[in-house]
C-alpha cells in the first residue's frame, strides 16, 4: 500500500438509530455484488438492506461513490421446529450475489436452516386500460363492455421490488455456516457443521450431499466444518475448512461423495507453543479463494494465512492480526470472545488482505510490501470525508500518546464482517449495528 492508502477516507457511514439499537439490528453479513454497484447487508433480525452506489453527476462529482439505501426487505422470519422443539433464528448468516445477467439482480441469503433466492427488480411503469377490470382493480361486468381497449404502460414513481423466487429448505440437520455460488452459475453449495450440500438453482426439492463427516458414533466426533467455498474458475473444485485448522480441497469429478480430498493443507503445530487454547485458536473461521484462483486465504483466531494451492505442507504467508492478545487468552476464553468468528477478504487484485479485530479495529496487510496498518471504524471519526489515522496497540511499558493500551481494548466492539469492492479501493465494514464505507483518499 502506498503512503496515502495508510489513511482511508470515509465515504459514508450508515447508523441505524444507534441510541436504540437492539439485538435484531446487529449486522451479521456484508457483501458487494460482482460489479460493486450494490452492497447488501443482513442482520440478526432477518432483514436484508441493499445499498446502491450513487451515479456520477457533473454538478457533484464528489458524490460518486456514496451508497444509498436501494431496497430493504424481510428475508427470514423466526420459526419453530416442533419435531425437535428448537427455535430457528431469523438471523442472516450469509449473503451471496449471483452475477447479473439481465436488468434484475439476484442474491442468495441463508439463516441456520433455509437458503432463499431473491430477485430485486425495478418497476417504473404500470399497465392501464384493462378490459375486464376497472382502474381500481374491480372486475367489470362483461355485459357492460362495449368496446375493446389496448392496455398501455404509464410512467410511475420508481419502485424496487424484492421477491423470493426459490426456497431451498429441509436439507440441513445442523446450522448452515456458509454458502457459495459455483462459477457455472447453475449450482451452489450450502455448508453446515458436518455436511456440504450441492443444489441446482432451479431445483428446490432435492440437493446432493457431497461431503459428510458425521461419524457413526457422535462421541467419536473430533472436528466440524467451519466454512466452504467454490473455486472461482474451476466449477468442479471447492475447499472447506475445519475446526482443527486444516483445509481440504475436493474435486467433484473424482466421486459423487467427496469424502476423500485431493489436497490437504495444514501447518504442523509447534510443540513448544502448545497450550490449553491451541485447538480453539487454530480453528479456521473463514476460507476464501483469491480472485485468480491460485491462493487460499484462511483466518483463525490470531492470524491470517495465505496458502499456495501447489504447496500443502505450510502456508506461503502468515500475518499476525492481534498477537498482543496471546497473553489474554484466558480472559478471552472466560468471556467467550475466543470463539468469535472473524472473516477475511481480498482486494480486487489479490495484493492486499483485510480482516477485523476488537475495539472496532480492522487490519490490512499488503502482500507485496509486507506493510500493515490498523484502522478504526467508530462514530468518533465517522464524519463524511474524514481521514482515518493508523492506530497502534501498546502491550507493555510506557504508552505513547497516540497508542491504546491492550488492557483498555473494548472486546464488545468487534469487526467480524468486512467486504471489499471487486475493482476499486472501497471497503465496507460492519461494526455491531453500524455500517461504515471507506474509500481510498481522493484529492
Amino acid at each position: 500500500m502506498e503512503e496515502e492508502s495508510d489513511t482511508r477516507k470515509i465515504n459514508n457511514s450508515f447508523l441505524r438509530d444507534h441510541n436504540y439499537a437492539t439485538e435484531a439490528d446487529i449486522i451479521s453479513t456484508v457483501e458487494f455484488n460482482s460489479s460493486g454497484e450494490l452492497l447488501a447487508t443482513g442482520d440478526k433480525g432477518g432483514r436484508v438492506v441493499v445499498f446502491q452506489r450513487e451515479q456520477e453527476s457533473k454538478s457533484q462529482p464528489q458524490r460518486r461513490g456514496e451508497y444509498n439505501v436501494y431496497s430493504t426487505f424481510q428475508s427470514h422470519e423466526p420459526e419453530f421446529d416442533y419435531l425437535k422443539s428448537l427455535e430457528i433464528e431469523e438471523k442472516i448468516n450469509k449473503i451471496k450475489w449471483l452475477p447479473q445477467q439481465n436488468a434484475a439482480y439476484f442474491l442468495l441469503s441463508t439463516n441456520d436452516k433455509t437458503v432463499k433466492l431473491w430477485k430485486i427488480s425495478e418497476r417504473d411503469k404500470r399497465p392501464e386500460g384493462y378490459n375486464l377490470k376497472d382502474e381500481d382493480g374491480r372486475i367489470r361486468n362483461p355485459l357492460t363492455i362495449t368496446s375493446l381497449r389496448v392496455p398501455v404502460l404509464q410512467p410511475m414513481d420508481l419502485m424496487v421490488e424484492a421477491t423470493a423466487r426459490r426456497v431451498f429448505s429441509n436439507a440441513h440437520t445442523y446450522h448452515i455456516n456458509s454458502i457459495s455460488v459455483n462459477s457455472d452459475l447453475q449450482t451452489f453449495i450450502s455448508t453446515d457443521d458436518l455436511r456440504v450440500n450441492l443444489w441446482n438453482l432451479e431445483i428446490t426439492d432435492r440437493s446432493f450431499n457431497i461431503v459428510d463427516i458425521k461419524p457413526a458414533n457422535m462421541e467419536e466426533l473430533t472436528e466440524v466444518i467451519t466454512s466452504a467455498e467454490f473455486h472461482p474458475q474451476q466449477c468442479h473444485t471447492f475447499a472447506y475448512s475445519s475446526s482443527k485448522g486444516s483445509i481440504r480441497l475436493c474435486d467433484m469429478r473424482q466421486a459423487a461423495l467427496c469424502d476423500k480430498h485431493c489436497k490437504y493443507f495444514e501447518e504442523p503445530e509447534d510443540p513448544s507453543t502448545r497450550s490449553f487454547f491451541s485447538e480453539i485458536i487454530s480453528s479456521i473461521s473463514d476460507v476464501k479463494f483469491s480472485h485468480n484462483g491460485r491462493y487460499l486465504m484462511t483466518r483463525d483466531y490470531l492470524t491470517v494465512k495465505v496458502w499456495d494451492l501447489q504447496m500443502e505442507n505450510k502456508p506461503l504467508e502468515t500475518y499476525q492480526v492481534h498477537d498482543y492478545l496471546r497473553g489474554k487468552l484466558c480472559s478471552l476464553y472466560e468471556n467467550d470472545c475466543i470463539f468469535d468468528k472473524f472473516e477475511c477478504v481480498w482486494n480486487g487484485s489479490d495484493s492486499v488482505i483485510m480482516t477485523g479485530s476488537y475495539n472496532n479495529f480492522f487490519r490490512m496487510f499488503d502482500r507485496n510490501t509486507k506493510r500493515d496498518v490498523t484502522l478504526e471504524a467508530s462514530r468518533e471519526n465517522s464524519k463524511p470525508r474524514a481521514i482515518l489515522k493508523p492506530r497502534k496497540v501498546c502491550v507493555g511499558g510506557k504508552r505513547r500518546k497516540d497508542e491504546i493500551s491492550v488492557d483498555s481494548l473494548d472486546f464488545s466492539k468487534k469487526i467480524l464482517h468486512t467486504t471489499w469492492h471487486p475493482h476499486e479501493n472501497i471497503i465496507a465494514v460492519a461494526a455491531t449495528n453500524n455500517l461504515y464505507i471507506f474509500q481510498d483518499k481522493v484529492n
